[in-house]
């Protein structure tokens, strides 16, 4: 049986008439003690193995792998070299263009990853009464510096003795000719399969070697720049470079519109659900045209693979183009939904104002309510800032080493003045299963952090409110001074363990459906889900049903984390202590609790869209459509600005949501201790549930 809650609260007796006298110390009762240390334990080895994690990724990664190629000597383009120092050679160049056309090949035993490459400023184009080369970087005998040759366009073949000059003509370098066109995609040099006849013509009367000119040398490159595994390091990439877009509209902009609500919802409650319905409306049609822009369907500012100027009658396909068109279709699909289930409930806005009245009673009188989410924002932030660094240097952890290769090749080698054909092989990073392991266990451990700071704001929230409640309201010298700095000391000293495994649960439940569902659609695409209905039902029933337990796990969560701060029991008990309530009390709680969280919620979606909104923005400036900086897609960017801005939202919001539910369980506990009367409510909480009540029989 749960026992009386006066029992637990100081000051004010309980309904058995055996309370006790509290002191100076507040309503919430001080002497505690510890709850679920096994857990507490066990979340600081996980902190420590995150550490350990992220300083693998420190060690071994290199953020420059996720845009930039390898060179023939397995260097990163872009990254200075202990031999060369290729910072501003960022380009990724294949200068054997019969390599390139073997690799593209059906049953060839060529690879594109061993063709020869070479790192350069610009993908270079033929000349139109002449032949241009590209030639190796210049070692050995050659008197010159890195910044000569870039100066020569790359190009020494007058300076080659004859013998040098006959392995040229071989293919065999130290210089390459520039036969086919090329343009720059994503910092690898594509070529154009139209080669050019003048210097096809010089190439001939040099007496080159055959030059193959079909349309498989364009499609070769073509295949490898748009990869799986390349478009994922590109998105992954993006999210980096643009760090300053994820500061501004994922973190300053979300923290000063979620203070700007906090504070509308103190001085202008009544009007608070109406503006934010119809903000929610017209940031989520503002968001869906954006991505319609830079899907292309209409204005001319579509996402190009293409980076810099190029013949506009040129055209590549890539998958962040399909990306960006999927995405704005299916943000069409929930801008439909959304605007329809707004418009469904604007009857029902006015019960939510008089919810959101209690909470903004609350504020009032609880000042420090609105203040104290800044202090999880900056632990998050600073948290978020190590996560990102960590998880680029994870991403783009790994070994390079040289491929294994069975073709038949040569290259002069300018040290060793000869022509090699032991060495010819390409270099790639080799990726092992432990650096995958890394990756999630790095993902995991991101949203277990995110879910165990939200519930110690909760619970901290939850704490400082139940003081504003046994007290009858009343802001005397009853309630603690600054009651959240005394409800945070209890929480730290006595309850993480409690918050630390109802984080995990729900961080692992959340992470088991991802899984699940990342395996239906993997099954989906090799057309293998189950064929009779019988098990297509059992299999889409399986997953409703792990929604809704996901939905169940964080509604009890919420309700435990007040039932912590109340009593200070161990997680597990006051679940049960929350649940018994939920369920004696269920038809009261959803009357008054569900539109009011509707509400909350379109409010965090609308502080979430705004973020997304100027995202696009700012990512729509010239900085990031440079060369260096260019973002691929705005798409995960804009994601993670809207996913950062809605946990900002979700900690301030919480003052409200908090509020709303901890007043409501510690009303249904004071009116079943006393008899069905609450002996502690405010006036307000009185009339609101009243006039629910009276809504609710002109109804019937």
């Amino acid at each position: 049986m749960r026992g009386p809650l006066g029992s637990v609260i100081c000051k004010y007796p309980s309904s058995d008439g055996n309370g006790e006298q509290g002191g100076a110390n507040g309503i919430i009762k001080h002497n505690r003690k510890c709850r679920d240390i096994v857990f507490l334990v066990f979340f600081v080895a996980f902190w420590i193995a995150m550490i350990v994690n992220s300083s693998f990724g420190f060690n071994q990664g290199n953020p420059l792998r996720l845009n930039f190629g390898l060179d023939y000597k397995g260097n990163v383009c872009g990254g200075k070299h202990a031999d060369f120092d290729l910072r501003q050679l960022e380009l990724k160049y294949w200068v054997n263009p019969n390599q390139v056309y073997q690799s593209g090949l059906k049953n060839s035993q060529v690879k594109l990853s061993n063709a020869r490459t070479i790192c350069l400023l610009d993908c270079p184009i033929p000349s139109e009464d002449s032949l241009n080369w590209v030639c190796d970087y210049p070692e050995g005998d050659l008197r010159l510096s890195l910044d000569d040759w870039i100066d020569m366009n790359y190009d020494y073949f007058a300076d080659l003795t004859p013998e040098l000059r006959n392995t040229s003509l071989q293919l065999q370098g130290p210089c390459y000719p520039v036969i086919f066109p090329s343009v720059n995609v994503y910092w690898s040099c594509q070529f154009i399969a139209r080669p050019s006849n003048v210097s096809l013509t010089h190439w001939k009367q040099m007496n080159g070697v055959t030059i193959a000119d079909d349309m498989v040398i364009d499609k070769s490159i073509h295949k490898s720049i748009n990869s799986r595994s390349s478009v994922l390091k590109r998105y992954v990439a993006d999210v980096g470079k643009s760090w300053p877009v994820l500061i501004v509209c994922g973190g300053f902009l979300p923290l000063f519109l979620s203070l700007l609500w906090l504070l509308m919802i103190r001085h202008f409650v009544s009007g608070m659900p109406w503006v934010t319905v119809f903000l929610f409306n017209g940031l989520i049609i503002s968001v869906t045209m954006f991505y319609y822009m830079k899907a292309g369907w209409f204005g001319n500012d579509a996402i190009s693979p293409i980076i810099g100027q190029h013949d506009p009658y040129y055209h590549v396909s890539a998958r962040e183009q399909h990306h960006i068109r999927a995405a704005a279709f299916l943000m069409t699909c929930v801008m439909i939904v959304a605007v329809l289930s707004s418009i469904a409930i604007v009857r029902r806005i006015l019960m939510a104002s008089s919810v959101l009245k209690v909470a903004a009673k609350v504020i009032g009188e609880v000042q420090a309510l609105i203040i104290f989410p800044v202090i999880p924002y900056v632990i998050l932030a600073i948290f978020y800032m190590f996560w990102l660094s960590a998880a680029l240097h994870l991403f783009s952890s790994g070994q390079i080493v040289r491929n294994d290769c069975n073709t038949n090749c040569c290259a002069y080698d300018l040290k060793a003045k000869r022509v090699s054909c032991d060495d010819c092989c390409g270099y790639s990073i080799r990726y092992t299963s432990h650096i995958a392991a890394s990756i999630l266990f790095h993902l995991f451990g991101c949203y277990w952090a995110t879910q165990f700071i939200v519930a110690c704001s909760s619970t901290v929230i939850a704490g400082s409110v139940a003081s504003y409640y046994w007290a009858r309201g009343e802001t005397s010298t009853a309630i603690p001074f600054l009651p959240v700095f005394s409800s945070m000391k209890l929480l730290t000293r006595y309850s993480l363990g409690s918050v630390a495994i109802g984080s995990l649960i729900v961080s692992f439940v959340e992470s088991t459906r991802f899984i699940l569902e990342a395996i239906r659609r993997r099954l989906k695409v090799a057309d293998i889900l189950p064929e009779s209905w019988i098990k297509r039902m059992m299999f889409y029933t399986s997953r409703f049903c792990l929604k809704c337990i996901e939905l169940t796990i964080k509604s009890v969560n919420r309700n435990a984390y007040i039932m912590i701060a109340i009593t200070g029991k161990g997680f597990f008990r006051a679940s049960e202590m929350a649940t018994e309530l939920i369920i004696s009390n269920i038809l009261r709680i959803g009357r008054v609790n569900v539109i009011g969280d509707v509400i909350l919620f379109l409010g965090k979606l609308c502080v979430s869209l705004a973020s997304a909104l100027f995202a696009f923005l700012m990512l729509d400036t010239h900085k990031y459509k440079s060369s260096h900086n260019k973002i691929t897609s705005p798409l995960f960017p804009v994601l993670v600005c809207w996913g950062l801005g809605y946990i900002v939202a979700t900690l301030f919001f919480a003052v409200v949501e908090m509020s709303i539910d901890t007043i409501i369980l510690s009303y249904c506990q004071d009116a079943e201790e006393h008899q069905g009367t609450a002996h502690y409510a405010p006036p307000l909480l009185i009339e609101t549930f009243d006039e629910q009540n009276e809504v609710q029989r002109i109804g019937q």
